[in-house]
């Protein structure tokens, strides 16, 4: 479970332009490396072009990465999605899912903490654009699983119940993302009963939160937000 797979067979597209050549060529060097630290000229090489030809694309590496972030939520939602499209219980299809979301990430870390980690914040703690839409999408199919009764009663998905949807997903996500991270950095184990630990985690958190779904305060956020939403809710 904590071998690292190729994002050649997982990306959802093709080589159809040097703006996703080069962001399919970092995102097997992550996968191979497992590092982050490879320079836009190495990407060049395995691309067969010139060593200038990503700065027509990419400002620099954190633009880059940015486009590399954005293709891995998509790939995670493509997984997740695959993981539930076969079931009806909207509980099933969330537990589906968490699976599929702590599995990404062991199985791919160093994009993982890309993703999730602080290598992408600004100055002002926004994140790229880019990589915000794709989170958004990622984020929908939970907001989708638990308005449709995941954790027992229906919430209609309205601006009313958005506290209540968010607090849900916060505690979903805190979950699955500090197992995830136990998982990667070996704090738990051992590797073999990972699929069984997780388990036994996912189904006590949904237990938990069909009990109680904790609202969350307002002017609180779940997920990257933009720069002027951060800077607002900061004097909040």
């Amino acid at each position: 479970m904590t071998k690292a797979t190729s994002t050649t067979e997982q990306r959802p597209y093709h080589h159809g332009d040097l703006h996703r050549a080069i962001v399919v060529a970092a995102l097997d060097v992550l996968s191979e490396s497992q590092s982050t630290e490879f320079s836009l000229r190495e990407l060049a090489r395995r691309a067969g072009v010139s060593h200038n030809a990503p700065y027509k694309h990419f400002a620099d590496k954190r633009d880059l990465l940015a486009a590399v972030s954005a293709v891995g939520f998509e790939l995670l939602a493509q997984q997740m999605t695959d993981a539930m499209k076969h079931l009806d219980s909207p509980r099933e299809r969330l537990a589906a899912m968490a699976r599929a979301y702590v599995r990404g990430g062991v199985n791919n870390p160093a994009l993982y903490r890309l993703m999730f980690g602080g290598y992408l914040s600004g100055q002002d703690s926004g994140r790229p654009a880019i990589e915000i839409t794709a989170a958004e999408d990622m984020k929908a199919l939970l907001v989708d699983a638990i308005s449709d009764g995941a954790l027992g009663p229906i919430i209609p998905n309205t601006a009313a119940n958005l506290p209540s949807v968010n607090g849900a997903i916060l505690i979903f996500w805190s979950q699955m993302h500090g197992l995830t991270l136990l998982l990667v950095d070996r704090l738990v184990g051992p590797s073999e009963k990972a699929e069984e630990l997780s388990e036994s985690v996912l189904q006590g958190m949904l237990d938990g939160l069909a009990n109680c779904i904790p609202a969350i305060p307002a002017g609180v956020w779940v997920g990257p937000p933009p720069p002027s939403r951060t800077s607002q809710a900061a004097r909040v």
